[in-house]
């Protein structure tokens, strides 16, 4: 606790365990030089957390009630103190604590803070469709469609709004058909659930994913389950669709071989 003086008279005082001597003499510990204040007006006591206030030659009030000399009055945090025409607050003093060091940010070169980004533990890979040469990071539940609210959204007619959900587990994506009107296959076997595992294939209709894991190798075809492999579509088989695949590729790597 300490002494606030609102008008100046006096700074601050810690009250600290003791008595204080509140007066114009010369020996006590707060001088007040002002008319109506004696010689050894009043004091305070303090033991402990407990604060007494003793009227002795001078007219003393708390909060605006006279105290008669020689009583005693127990003081509290926020008590108003008339010492003659002089007031003085109680005020309540905040106890340290112990902050915790501060750890410093690592910053780059230009005094910004860096931030750390998290490497996705599973990511979809499209490879055909709409999703073709795109990638999508799995690091929590998500919803596959062609809603734009959908988590991994797909423009196409050919998936359902809410086609499919994927879930993260140590093994792989836990895939989950949501009622979808065309299916959800798994290496080309169609499930209502299933464990797509890295380096297989998801396939919404005929929007394919591959699985792919940081750290795990990933054939250059994924593997499809024998006998479960899709019907053919209209723009020709699944083995025209990877040579044409290829050598779009390929020409794509003439291509920047010749600008650069």
């Amino acid at each position: 606790m300490k002494l606030f003086f609102p008008d100046g008279e006096h700074p601050q005082v810690l009250i600290g365990q003791g008595v204080l001597q509140v007066g114009n003499g010369a020996d006590v510990t707060i001088a007040l030089v002002s008319p109506g204040i004696a010689e050894r007006h009043a004091e305070l006591i303090r033991a402990g957390d407990v604060l007494t206030l003793r009227a002795l030659e001078g007219a003393v009030s708390v909060n605006g009630e006279a105290l008669v000399a020689g009583g005693e009055k127990l003081i509290k945090p926020g008590d108003l103190i008339g010492f003659s025409a002089i007031q003085v607050r109680v005020v309540e003093v905040e106890k340290a604590g112990i902050a915790p060091a501060a750890r410093p940010a690592p910053v780059d070169d230009n005094g910004a803070t860096r931030v750390r980004m998290a490497v996705p533990r599973f990511v979809l890979r499209g490879v055909s469709g709409a999703a073709f040469g795109k990638t999508y990071p799995v690091s929590t539940t998500q919803v596959i469609g062609r809603q734009a609210d959908c988590d991994i959204a797909i423009p196409s007619e050919e998936i359902s709004r809410r086609h499919a959900q994927v879930r993260p587990t140590p093994a792989g994506l836990q895939v989950e058909d949501l009622g979808s009107s065309n299916g959800t296959f798994i290496n080309g076997k169609r499930v209502q659930e299933g464990l797509l595992a890295p380096g297989e294939e998801l396939r919404l209709d005929n929007i394919r994913f591959l699985l792919v894991a940081p750290g795990v190798e990933i054939p250059s075809v994924s593997r499809l389950a024998k006998g479960n492999e899709p019907a053919p579509q209209k723009s020709g088989s699944a083995v025209g669709w990877i040579v044409a695949t290829i050598a779009a590729l390929a020409a794509a790597g003439a291509a920047a071989y010749f600008l650069f």
